[in-house]
């Protein structure tokens, strides 16, 4: 049974050299490849973030926010405390990161500070670190980059730029629920046991491993697993549209578990307002068959049919229910239930 419910500023811009205090008690026909991360936090010309309300109360003054992969949504983020209503001045200073220099002008637009930052120059990211108060970690492997050159050589770089670091009082970093694997449409909580399956989810269980262990007693890690990411400019109707009129294999039966945009953006902010520890996972309330949200969609959007062939085998590398109720107790109340709402 599923569980119970419940104005834009100049930024100072720096074109760093760089390689490719809470204590607390791209297109591929597959579903599993746009639910990956690597497809969802690829950097997209994006709709801004409606403010969502800030809990301003919670923040230490003047935190420096330092949002490390600035994508789909850590641009949403950056975003987000731009046009937050925060009239106590408690909002964080953001500096927002990205590796392409044709994005410094729009992160410029939106951000306290803009850096063209990767992640190889860990001299340069200690010094970072040693000037922020929080961290958010929301990187994406590019397209033909193997997802052990981004996540694990940013795990290592991290360990390595926070060795004796005092400054950085929390860690926020976006995972993937596929470290789940494989669990034939069961539900899931964060007890439970992971057992990646594909290369790139053991990677992602391994560096989640690898960041969960940079908690001090005066530093808290949150590592949020995410499921497939929709909203603005990535509506399904276009994430889809390749599959249309296409044969599946399998019944379509696996399930798929999806989150809102703005919900990572609210998750994100309410885990930096509350100082969260720990794993939470961010996904909506209703997963769903993997044949219900294509029929949806097909039919929301006027699509060809897609057919399902039972005699081949679903080549999906997890499956399973996951529910979000960890993060319902802790407070946070969904902008969106469900990944086929009108």
């Amino acid at each position: 049974m599923p569980p119970s419910e419940q104005p834009t500023g100049k930024a100072q811009v720096r074109r760093l050299k760089l390689g490719s205090s809470h204590k607390y008690s791209h297109r591929q026909n597959d579903l599993d490849s746009l639910q990956s991360p690597t497809y969802l936090l690829r950097p997209v010309t994006s709709t801004p973030a409606p403010p969502i309300h800030f809990q301003a109360s919670q923040y230490t003054p003047q935190a420096q926010l330092f949002v490390l992969g600035c994508g789909y949504v850590g641009s949403a983020l950056t975003r987000h405390y731009q046009a937050s209503d925060d009239p106590g001045g408690l909002s964080p200073k953001v500096t927002a990161t990205t590796t392409t220099p044709a994005r410094l002008p729009e992160l410029e637009a939106i951000a306290d500070q803009a850096l063209l930052l990767t992640i190889d120059d860990v001299a340069q990211l200690s010094e970072q670190c040693q000037q922020h108060s929080h961290l958010v970690v929301s990187i994406g492997a590019k397209r033909g980059t193997p997802y052990a050159e981004t996540y694990l050589k940013a795990a290592k770089a991290l360990t390595q730029a926070l060795d004796g670091n005092s400054s950085i009082q929390q860690i926020i970093y976006t995972s993937s629920y596929s470290v789940y694997g494989d669990c034939q449409s069961e539900w899931v909580t964060e007890e439970a046991a992971i057992a990646p399956q594909s290369d790139n989810s053991k990677v992602l269980a391994e560096t989640e491993r690898q960041i969960l262990a940079l908690a001090t007693p005066n530093r808290s890690v949150c590592v949020f697993r995410l499921g497939g990411i929709h909203g603005p400019d990535r509506e399904l109707g276009r994430i889809f549209s390749f599959a249309a009129g296409k044969t599946r294999p399998g019944d379509g039966s696996d399930a798929s578990n999806w989150v809102h945009r703005d919900d990572i953006v609210g998750a994100i902010d309410f885990a930096l307002a509350q100082g969260f520890n720990g794993i939470y996972n961010l996904v909506n309330s209703d997963p769903i068959a993997s044949k219900k949200l294509l029929d949806w969609v097909c039919n929301h959007y006027n699509l060809a049919p897609i057919t399902w062939d039972p005699s081949q085998t679903s080549k999906r590398p997890y499956n399973a229910k996951v529910s979000n109720q960890k993060l319902r107790d802790a407070g946070y109340k969904f902008l969106h239930r469900s990944v086929i709402e009108d």
